[in-house]
Parts: structure tokens; C-alpha cells; sequence
């Protein structure tokens, strides 16, 4: 009776808010996945299509509550009302039920939801342009929609599953194999990820976990799975930080070390890594390390005589004359 209750109410608020015509709803056919880690619980979906800025019409989640994929003839308001419907206690089911049911819309649809516990719902209208199709399991669902070919979510299932990578690899395998089976008949142009706690913390600002986008991209799904290691480097930038907060200079450049590992092009995480050490009063060790960032650029030279009115660089004149003088 609760059950029943809770989706005549669903269907109540999808008639008062389903007003308009699925032709004037963006047009993004795509392969998409939602996943959940059943080991910490994050949620996230992974998405890509030959259409500009995909993720900022298909791609929707909240901490504690569940994520959302609504593509094909995209209808947004699947996004921020099926979060809602989930807040009121529907199950990713009659999320889908009820936001499909008086949608005018519906035939050309596609939509999958999950919740923070990994149950997962599907809808593939069957107006959908060939080839489409969906597979939804427990802590994951992949779907897609006008691809070269019918084996395309198959292909998706399968990388997903068997991959032990954190969950925003495991949903870039996922893409990577859609793509590889032939992906999107009409090519590539943008991809996103999105990754939020499995539980709100109270604190909305922590919870989303990776927001990515290539909105404009000959190889989006790659370059996507670059952005996720960038991203992974400058977690550990991060940790560094904290670690410096508490004293433990060890663990910072642990951190420090594992993000230069990651990107190690990137000259901005060798300077920082310099100037605590600095800091730290090892200042032989950094001069190595400033030296080749100087030589790449002047203008970090230029910002470290700045550092010290700031109190990010705690030196003496000599010793910030001598860093400054490096050659």
C-alpha cells in the first residue's frame, strides 16, 4: 500500500510538471553507464556522444541519493525531478515509471536511474533511433542509443565488470569499449563524468567527488581518461597539502612524488612540491627543482619574490635572494 502510495504521488507531481513537447527537449542519442563501487559506495555516470556539452543534459547525481542518465530526445527534467522522486522514496523503478508514464515524449526516450544502494531501472522508447538498447544490473546500468552497432552496451557491460579499478575507470572502460564496438554511427565530439559520495556528508560541497567535461573533442572518450589521471594527480597535490597542515612532512612528499608520477609535465606540482620544502627548511633539495621550473617559464621566478608578503614563502632576504638567483 506504502509502495503504491509513493508512485500516485510520483505520477500527481509528473502531471503537473510535464507540460511540454518532447521536440523542443535537446537532441543527444549517446552511450552512457551509471555505476556505483560496491566497496565505497560512490556513484557516477560516464557518458559520450557526437553532440556539444553531452554531460551538461545527461549526466545527473546527489550524494545519498542516487544518479541519472536521460538521453536520446533528452528530457532535462528527468534529471533534477527523478533525484527528487528518489528523495521521496520511489525506488529507481518507479522513478522510471513515473517520469516515463505521462511523458508525450516517451517512445523516443531513453533513461536509467539508481539509487545509493546499486538497484537500478531502464527505459528504452521504441522509437529510439537503431541501433538501441540498454542492460541494467545491480550497481550498474549501461545504455545507448543510435550506435554503428547492437553490440555496443554488450561491449560496455562486459569492460565494466571485468575491470578492479577505481570506479571512474572502470566507467571509462566502459566508454572506451563502447567506442571500440563502433560507438555513436555518427562519431565523437564530447564526453563527461561525474562521481558523488554514496552518502551526503551534510557538507554539499564535498560531495561530489569528479565533475570532468570535454565538451568539443576529436577523441573525447580518451581524452576524458587523461583528465581522470590529471584529476588523480592533483588528488594526491591535495593530500600533500593537508599533510603539510599537520606537520607530517614525509607524507606530503610521498603525495608530491605520486602526483609528479602521474603528470609529469606538468610544472606547477614540481614548484609547490619546492616551495615546502623550502618551507621545511630543506632548501638544497628544492633548488633543483625551482631551476628547471624557471628555466621552463621566468614568470614562476617573477611569482616566488612575491610569496613571502603573502607568508607562502617563509624566508629570509638573503635566502629568497639566492633562490631568485638560480640559473
Amino acid at each position: 500500500m506504502k509502495s503504491f502510495f509513493l508512485l500516485l504521488i510520483a505520477l500527481i507531481i509528473t502531471v503537473e510538471n510535464f507540460s511540454q513537447t518532447f521536440y523542443s527537449q535537446p537532441f543527444a542519442h549517446t552511450y552512457s553507464i551509471i555505476a556505483r563501487d560496491s566497496i565505497t559506495g560512490e556513484m557516477g555516470v560516464a557518458v559520450q556522444s557526437h553532440w556539444f556539452s553531452v554531460g551538461s543534459i545527461v549526466a545527473w547525481g546527489e550524494a545519498g541519493v542516487g544518479v541519472i542518465a536521460t538521453q536520446s530526445f533528452v528530457n532535462v527534467s528527468f534529471g533534477l525531478r527523478g533525484l527528487e522522486l528518489l528523495k521521496q522514496g520511489l525506488s529507481p523503478q518507479q522513478v522510471v515509471d513515473s517520469l516515463i508514464y505521462l511523458d508525450e515524449g516517451r517512445d523516443f526516450r531513453q533513461l536509467a536511474v539508481m539509487n545509493n544502494k546499486g538497484i537500478t531501472a531502464a527505459y528504452t522508447g521504441k522509437k529510439c533511433i537503431d541501433e538501441a538498447g540498454h542492460i541494467n544490473k545491480k550497481n550498474f546500468s549501461v545504455q545507448a542509443n543510435m550506435m554503428l552497432k547492437n553490440t555496443v552496451w554488450d561491449k560496455m557491460s562486459d569492460a565494466f565488470q571485468k575491470s578492479n579499478e577505481p570506479l571512474a575507470e572502470r566507467m571509462i572502460a566502459a566508454l572506451q569499449a563502447a567506442q571500440a564496438e563502433g560507438g555513436d554511427i555518427r562519431g565523437q565530439q564530447s564526453a563527461s563524468i561525474i562521481i558523488y559520495k554514496g552518502e551526503a556528508s551534510g557538507k554539499i560541497w564535498e560531495d561530489k567527488l569528479m565533475d570532468l567535461r570535454v565538451e568539443d573533442h576529436k577523441d573525447p572518450v580518451n581524452e576524458l581518461k587523461r583528465l581522470v589521471k590529471v584529476h588523480r594527480a592533483y588528488e594526491h597535490m591535495n593530500k600533500g597539502d593537508l599533510a603539510i597542515e599537520k606537520g607530517d612532512m614525509e607524507g606530503a612528499m610521498k603525495e608530491y612524488a605520486l602526483a609528479s608520477k602521474l603528470f609529469p609535465e606538468n610544472v606547477e606540482m614540481k614548484y609547490w612540491a619546492a616551495i615546502t620544502l623550502i618551507n621545511n627548511g630543506k632548501i638544497y633539495e628544492a633548488l633543483p627543482m625551482l631551476k628547471h621550473v624557471f628555466d621552463k617559464d621566468p614568470n614562476w621566478r617573477t611569482l616566488t619574490s612575491r610569496l613571502p608578503k603573502s607568508e607562502l614563502l617563509n624566508v629570509d632576504e638573503p635566502t629568497l635572494k639566492k633562490i631568485l638567483s638560480i640559473k
